[in-house]
């Protein structure tokens, strides 16, 4: 077993940070992309922590990605905002929009952001997190690169395709779920190679069409939906909603535009966001009892709540820091 390195979650900002600057990366982009990754880090989920300083280098030394990307933000209507990422990542645009994008929802009760030209790589519980820490509901969704077959299919057509959701609770943290409509994330997939690690089986295909284990040869064929035809028919609707919805690309387009660079997805991130206390009306405890009561059922039945293995993660590694496999440490220095 290789050794680990240990880091606090201080040295792991640092190292991100660092990093990202030395590459090129002006110090505002590699800010935002840096809390989206120690995040990751601190709450257990390793496929979009540090291991993506990686792919963020590589991407931009394939020139697929403006290091100095200044978002531009556009009111197009009373409910709809607008930003244009400049290639960025989707993450400053986010950061950049936040605010504005609250206020919208909580004048209109509810609103949608969209963000263009925008390079995604990151987890999306992370961007409803935001708004749901601003006490609102809020869910969010992007196409990717096309590595996914439709169920039937045996060539890719669709992303990994992420849909998130988020709901603020009065006491504790708020119920999030965050999943890839591919039957495992691209992330996950890659690590598996990584570390040459069989995939469980019904994951994905090689280039023949046929089921794989190797992660090698589904990477060089197609991953699989979840849920056969119900998780497809969702991909479809997040090529609809955050590709041609907002005049973006779609997976195939975005991979065309990669160019077999192995970048990271260019296209668009659609969000929409709800004020729970407007649509709840004037009695919002009542309303909130009975999303708690919910809540309470499934823990109650001895089921685990979506998120709920983070947040515990979340509490430890702020005292306690994090852990790197000592190859990827080393991977990342030498950037």
């Amino acid at each position: 077993m290789q050794e680990n390195i240990h880091l606090s979650l201080a040295q792991a900002r640092n190292l991100s940070h660092n990093t990202l600057t030395k590459a090129g990366f002006s110090k505002e982009l590699a800010s935002a992309v840096t809390d989206t990754l120690v995040a990751c880090e601190r709450d257990g989920c390793k496929s979009h922590g540090l291991y993506r300083l990686l792919v963020c280098v590589k991407t931009l030394r394939a020139g697929k990605v403006n290091p100095v990307a200044e978002p531009l933000i556009t009111r197009v209507a009373p409910a709809l905002l607008k930003v244009d990422a400049d290639q960025g990542y989707s993450l400053l645009a986010l950061e950049k929009a936040a605010d504005s994008f609250t206020e919208m929802v909580k004048q209109q009760g509810i609103a949608a952001m969209v963000i263009n030209r925008c390079v995604h790589f990151s987890a999306m519980w992370y961007d409803v997190e935001k708004f749901t820490d601003r006490g609102l509901v809020a869910l969010a969704m992007t196409p990717s690169h096309a590595w996914v077959a439709p169920a039937g299919g045996t060539r890719p057509l669709f992303g990994t395709n992420p849909i998130a959701f988020g709901w603020p609770r009065v006491d504790g943290d708020p119920y999030v779920f965050d999943f890839a409509t591919s039957a495992i994330a691209r992330g996950d997939l890659e690590l598996h190679r990584r570390d040459s690690k069989t995939l469980s089986p019904g994951l994905g295909i090689d280039k023949e069409g046929q089921p794989s284990t190797d992660p090698a040869a589904v990477m060089e064929g197609a991953m699989l939906t979840f849920g056969g035809y119900k998780g497809s028919a969702l991909a479809t609707m997040v090529e609809l909603l955050a590709g041609a919805l907002i005049n973006d690309f779609t997976s195939p387009e975005s991979l065309a535009f990669d160019a077999g660079t192995g970048s990271s997805p260019m296209g668009g991130e659609l969000v929409i966001a709800m004020d729970q206390l407007k649509f709840m009306g004037e009695t919002p405890k009542d309303a909130q009892q009975k999303a708690e009561s919910i809540f309470t059922a499934i823990t109650d039945q001895g089921a685990r709540l979506p998120s709920q293995r983070r947040f515990t993660n979340r509490k430890v590694s702020v005292t306690e820091g994090i852990t790197l496999d000592r190859k990827l440490y080393e991977d990342i220095v030498s950037l």
